[in-house]
């Protein structure tokens, strides 16, 4: 079984039901299997062969299913595209990955011109084009190439791009056999049916929306309410109504915006997950308080396929903890010789199962780093408790959290470097009550040179994406730094 088998098997045992639902439309598991078996046909026709790599780039709708699917059938591998990214960072995995072609929208159209000056031999596929008459009536009699079940459980499926603490991104490299993994864990953690409706409100490019949003319910049977709207938040509350939406992933701050908001009786949902950034007690308490239902916070990372633990759904939850390790995946608290610590013991915290990913694209020496003994080191610190709970207390990776994406300060600091006039440059997170974190810059300006805090940010707003950009600049005469010449970002932090 593959994923694209496991997707096939579902939507032949309920082919009419309704997979997807979006605003006032409805995408049967019938159709989107076809327009699968159809682009398949077109990406093979393309040149697109087993192991090639082919770029996803698409805001959230129904047709990043069959895209998904699509690419699968073909025997490639998918490289889901952060569609808040600026061209320069998308050249960046577009090189890295080598793609040379890509599914994308009218929506992302005006940036094409300036990826294919870059990249000659990009071609691109517009998902618009399902909705040709041509394409409609062939979409029905298409059916997937061998090439499909072909596929073993152990070959390349997705490449999920992080950011990098030397300011480069890396590809966590995820099977067909790691996503199933992972899929099977969560549904039997989160007693998933086949009658649940999952709430689809986070980029689905994102890899805890990749599997917990769409592949958990469509291998499932399940079904999907893609939110076509963000804003305003009554929007969503209408849609899980409308739609009778039973499981609700989402990031902290949505949760703290749902215990807010004013929720008509006979709420659907049956559970909340809390996922991408680390869940603060006062809004699990404030959500607790409010709604009737249980917020369950999670833990996982792109590296893990994402999913590594989560507070059991029936109790008892503990404030504060990442919950327990979800079925047939291990969590142990080591040291940085690889030696288990034991309960209560602050070490950094480690993973093992069949979701732990198959290395980093092309980056022997970072995979090598990440995976000591078959053990991924997840970079955060943390314990255990006897009854199983594990806490996460730091970070010991230089990253901040941001609306749940991950953003390294080296990467932002890189960019400062380059701006003329900046002599050192160093960026912190500080806490954010709507977005988790958010970034702050300080900055040394060159003897003699004058810098200004907006056309800094001017710049940084043309090579970075929005949420990477720092809220504020602040000028110092110097950074602080220890004896060895490290900057001291505690300092930094007290000084926001």
């Amino acid at each position: 079984m593959n994923l694209v088998t496991a997707f096939a098997k579902t939507a032949h045992s309920h082919p009419k039901k309704p997979a997807v639902f979006w605003g006032d439309e409805e995408y049967g598991y019938e159709l989107l299997l076809a327009q699968s078996s159809l682009l398949a046909a077109k990406l093979q026709s393309m040149g697109v062969k087993p192991g090639d790599r082919v770029g996803l780039w698409l805001k959230n709708c129904p047709e990043f299913v069959p895209a998904l699917f699509s690419v699968l059938a073909c025997g490639a591998v998918v490289v889901p595209i952060n569609n808040f990214l600026k061209a320069e960072e998308i050249l960046y995995i577009l090189n890295d990955a080598g793609i040379n072609i890509l599914i994308t929208d009218a929506a992302m159209a005006a940036h094409l011109p300036e990826l294919t000056a870059q990249r000659p031999q990009l071609q691109y596929w517009m998902v618009e084009e399902f909705a040709k008459p041509e394409n409609q009536s062939a979409a029905l009699n298409a059916t997937l190439p061998d090439t499909a079940s072909a596929t073993k459980r152990d070959d390349l499926a997705v490449i999920i791009y992080t950011s990098g603490t030397t300011g480069r991104s890396k590809g966590a490299m995820l099977s067909h056999g790691n996503l199933l993994h992972n899929v099977e864990s969560c549904r039997q953690v989160m007693a998933v049916v086949d009658h649940d409706r999952f709430i689809v409100l986070l980029p689905m490019f994102h890899s805890f929306m990749l599997c917990v949003g769409v592949l958990l319910p469509l291998i499932t049977g399940g079904s999907m309410v893609l939110i076509r709207s963000l804003h305003p938040p009554k929007n969503i509350i209408a849609d899980i109504y409308r739609r009778q939406g039973t499981i609700l992933p989402a990031v902290p701050s949505f949760f703290r915006t749902l215990a807010a908001a004013e929720m008509p009786p006979g709420l659907p949902l049956r559970i909340c997950i809390s996922g991408g950034a680390p869940l603060p007690v006062e809004i699990l308490r404030e959500f607790n308080r409010h709604m009737p239902i249980p917020l369950i916070e999670g833990y996982g990372l792109s590296e893990a396929s994402p999913v590594v633990s989560l507070n059991p759904i029936q109790g008892p939850q503990k404030e504060g903890s990442i919950g327990q390790p979800i079925p047939d995946v291990e969590v142990t608290v080591q040291d940085d010789e690889g030696n288990l610590l034991p309960i209560g013991s602050t070490g950094e915290i480690c993973v093992r199962g069949g979701n732990v990913m198959l290395g980093y694209w092309n980056q022997p020496e970072a995979t090598a780093k990440a995976i000591r003994n078959g053990w991924l080191l997840t970079g955060d610190i943390g314990h255990g408790d006897v009854e199983g709970f594990f806490y996460i207390t730091d970070r010991k990776k230089d990253m901040l959290i941001v609306n749940g994406i991950n953003v390294y300060p080296r990467e932002i600091e890189e960019v400062l470097y380059h701006i003329p006039g900046v002599k050192e440059a160093a960026v912190v997170g500080v806490t954010d009550p709507r977005r988790g974190e958010h970034p702050v810059a300080f900055v040394v300006a060159k003897d003699g040179v004058t810098l200004d805090e907006k056309s800094i940010l001017t710049t940084l707003r043309q090579k970075l994406a929005d949420y990477k950009v720092p809220k504020k600049i602040t000028f110092l005469e110097a950074l602080p730094r220890n004896p060895t010449g490290k900057v001291l970002k505690r300092e930094l932090r007290q000084q926001v």
